[in-house]
């Protein structure tokens, strides 16, 4: 089965019925992704699609182990057989890192390299400029939204706050990259 249509299927039995409105978000994230094909060749833009169709897969309380939703969906892509770069990318999707640290996760987030390219930042970009329900939204409002949803003392507000910079630094070289390639 073709990566992206296996992706998918696995990211729609997961959430569509359990958890709709994340079901809703994945779609669109995967729809911005497509948007910066035009910067990748090769097998790169079908990675970066599959891996935003799966970033938070998760989600899924039937795949949930640690409760840190890219570990758990990278652990779950992982025994599925899905190739090692996706399973990276949704583990570290959205700088992981730091919030994995917080929650003592560091260990289990290290079973995947976090690639640090043009694809990853795409990822994030995708991933920080599409709202909870689908809409696009700018990276700063995409964070403030997070801060509310999650109240001002809980870890992953900590977490958001922390890794501001490096979460709009992602956006923005990938806005630079797309503006350069004349990609609209």
């Amino acid at each position: 089965m073709e990566l992206v249509a296996w992706a998918y299927s696995v990211a729609g039995e997961l959430l569509q019925d359990v958890v709709p409105r994340r079901w809703v978000h994945v779609r669109a994230v995967a729809e911005r992704a497509r948007r910066a094909g035009g910067l990748f060749e090769g097998d790169d833009l079908d990675v970066l699609v599959a891996s935003a169709v799966l970033h938070d897969v998760g989600y899924a309380p039937a795949i949930a182990r640690t409760g840190f939703h890219p570990v758990d969906g990278a652990l779950y892509l992982t025994e599925l057989g899905m190739p090692e770069r996706v399973c990276g990318l949704v583990a570290h999707h959205s700088c992981a890192r730091g919030e994995a640290s917080s929650r003592g996760l560091s260990e289990d987030l290290a079973a995947w390299a976090d690639e640090g390219t043009a694809v990853r930042d795409a990822l994030w970009w995708a991933d920080m400029t599409t709202g909870p329900d689908g809409g696009l939204v700018d990276v700063q409002q995409r964070i403030a939204e997070i801060e509310r949803r999650y109240g001002p003392d809980d870890l992953v507000t900590r977490f958001i706050r922390e890794a501001r910079p490096e979460l709009v630094a992602a956006v923005e070289r990938t806005e630079a990259r797309l503006r350069g390639a004349q990609v609209k």
